[in-house]
């Protein structure tokens, strides 16, 4: 690779950026893609994650005039009740609804991460298990009041008030914020090890 290398990050997530950090990496672009998120018909959550992470990439990836020396990064992440997606909440009544479901149960997270490198597609997904205490209507209230549930999968981010209702997790826990630390740095490690010299951050 070169010593200029362009490093993309392909989503506005905030969590996302955060986690780069916690890595000591710092990207040269943050470029959101956008394209519909919708399931597909009988579509799984886990191909769903994997499918946006890899289209998200893709779409970056085709709108840039220059690819050389590029390394594109893009995730998604899907709350999961059995075959159920559930959706990333925009409303009260969404919110209520995914925390009435997942209320004294296990649900799934899958991290979908996709890698556009040397004009390969690389991606992979990452299953984390979560088991959520059963909350009283006044937990579910307090929560819906403190706006956490604005635009994040599943009605619940896992670095605020929801943490408490978290009585287990099997797998990852930055998985669930938003991008598993482990697969993103094995992801990159394997295929631009030099982007961790190029790209890195100063915090």
């Amino acid at each position: 690779m070169a010593e200029n290398m362009r490093f993309i990050l392909a989503s506005a997530s905030p969590r996302r950026l955060d986690i780069l950090k916690r890595l000591k990496l710092k990207p040269s672009d943050v470029i959101p893609a956008d394209i519909d998120e919708s399931p597909l018909s009988n579509e799984l959550p886990k191909q769903h994650a994997l499918r946006l992470a890899e289209q998200k990439a893709l779409k970056v990836y085709r709108d840039l005039e220059n690819t050389e020396n590029t390394v594109i990064l893009a995730a998604d992440t899907v709350v999961s009740c059995g075959r159920r997606i559930l959706p990333k909440t925009e409303t009260v009544e969404e919110a209520k609804e995914c925390l009435e479901l997942l209320s004294g149960r296990r649900h799934r997270v899958y991290g979908g991460i996709a890698l556009h490198v040397n004009g390969k597609l690389l991606s992979r997904v990452v299953d984390t298990h979560v088991t959520m205490k059963r909350l009283h209507s006044t937990e579910i209230q307090d929560y819906l009041d403190s706006e956490e549930w604005q635009s994040v999968a599943g009605g619940y981010k896992i670095q605020g008030l929801a943490e408490s209702f978290i009585k287990q997790i099997n797998g990852t826990h930055s998985n669930i914020v938003g991008l598993c630390l482990y697969n993103t740095r094995q992801m990159l490690l394997g295929n631009c090890p030099d982007i961790f010299k190029t790209n890195a951050s100063d915090d």
